[in-house]
């Protein structure tokens, strides 16, 4: 355990999630909802390290078959490279394996043995949204259904359909928690916030959506394969200098 291992805080949450239902059923989520460059030739030195790593990035983000499902490819060359998973020196001080979301840089980080960390870009909450703290991933799912809180079902009546007393959205490629789905509890409780996936690849980098932590389908499946039910997780606004 690193010396910068940083005593816990309790997650904070804006007013407009304080009154989720602590008893919404097990499938019942956060309101993780959606919004409505070619790479240079001289590769980084980051990027030629990820591609012995992992493969290239080609590889990483092309169509998949998985769970039924036809997820597309991703077009990398659209994307701010940065954003795209790569092994990276651990900024964090954390210890291996713990998951750390950067609000700020809009990375997630998945921190590994020997002072490296994968480095994942991240969409987030728009302001007033936001959250931090620590917690833990107590359980994951692939291709999970969605179901708004009666919050966000005020706010967006036409989405009742979807709500727990109806069974939630059915798993797919449209689902706004897309191939996967790690939910985040505090303390034994249910956060509401998730780490899942989503098929909106110009949203990551951006803060666009009601508070959860959305990847693109092909990280969210890497990481999901990663981490084990009850990894710790960080989320901090700001890598502190001293750990950068």
């Amino acid at each position: 355990m690193s010396g910068r291992y940083h005593k816990s805080a309790p997650m904070t949450r804006r007013s407009l999630l304080s009154g989720a239902a602590a008893g919404a059923a097990s499938f019942a989520l956060a309101s993780c909802t959606t919004t409505s460059g070619i790479p240079p030739a001289n590769k980084p030195k980051e990027d030629v390290e990820l591609g012995s790593a992992f493969g290239s990035y080609a590889t990483m983000y092309a169509p998949i078959t998985d769970g039924g499902f036809d997820v597309p490819a991703v077009p990398i060359d659209k994307m701010e490279r940065r954003y795209l998973r790569r092994l990276v020196p651990d900024p964090t001080g954390e210890r291996p394996g713990t998951v750390v979301v950067d609000t700020s840089g809009h990375f997630l980080y998945l921190v590994r043995e020997n002072g490296q960390a994968i480095r994942y870009g991240v969409g987030l909450g728009r302001a007033g949204f936001e959250w931090s703290g620590r917690a833990v991933i107590q359980w994951k799912r692939k291709w999970p259904k969605w179901t708004p809180p009666d919050e966000m079902i005020a706010r967006k009546p036409e989405l009742e359909k979807y709500s727990v007393r109806n069974g939630g959205m059915e798993p797919g490629l449209m689902n706004p928690l897309g191939a996967r789905a790690l939910y985040i509890f505090q303390d034994g409780v249910d956060t509401l916030y998730r780490v899942h996936g989503s098929p909106e690849w110009w949203t990551i980098g951006k803060s666009v959506s009601s508070g959860c932590v959305r990847m693109l389908n092909q990280d969210v499946m890497d990481l999901y394969d990663r981490v084990p039910n009850r990894t710790p997780i960080l989320v901090t606004s700001g890598i502190s200098p001293a750990v950068s």
